[in-house]
């Protein structure tokens, strides 16, 4: 799917089934919360945190699921369009990244 389509499948999700979008602030809350809950995975699955009892049905790609649908959402509400965005993050990156990661002693 490409990222256009994503964006709206989500609008026509949010206007039919979820009435309407959660506003910029409170989407950006949610935002946190969600990227929170991928961490607390990452830092049980990857890291040195323990699970508990209650962390046994978690599910790291539902959860970064949630993270690109709020972020999503937020995309619509203020008019950004995510392919056109990551292009240009991409090349701003490949301009600004050319030789620094090659010349990184701590990559090789």
């Amino acid at each position: 799917m490409e990222l256009k389509d994503a964006q709206q499948l989500v609008d026509e999700w949010i206007k039919t089934t979820g009435i309407r979008y959660f506003n910029e602030l409170t989407n950006t809350a949610i935002l946190m919360e969600e990227v929170g809950e991928v961490a607390r995975i990452m830092a049980r699955e990857y890291g040195e945190q323990s699970y508990k009892k209650s962390d046994t049905e978690v599910d790291l790609a539902d959860e970064m699921a949630d993270v690109l649908f709020v972020l999503i959402c937020l995309a619509n509400q203020t008019g950004i369009d995510l392919s056109e965005a990551l292009l240009k993050n991409l090349q701003k990156k490949s301009i600004r990244d050319a030789d620094r990661h090659k010349n990184n002693e701590k990559l090789k």
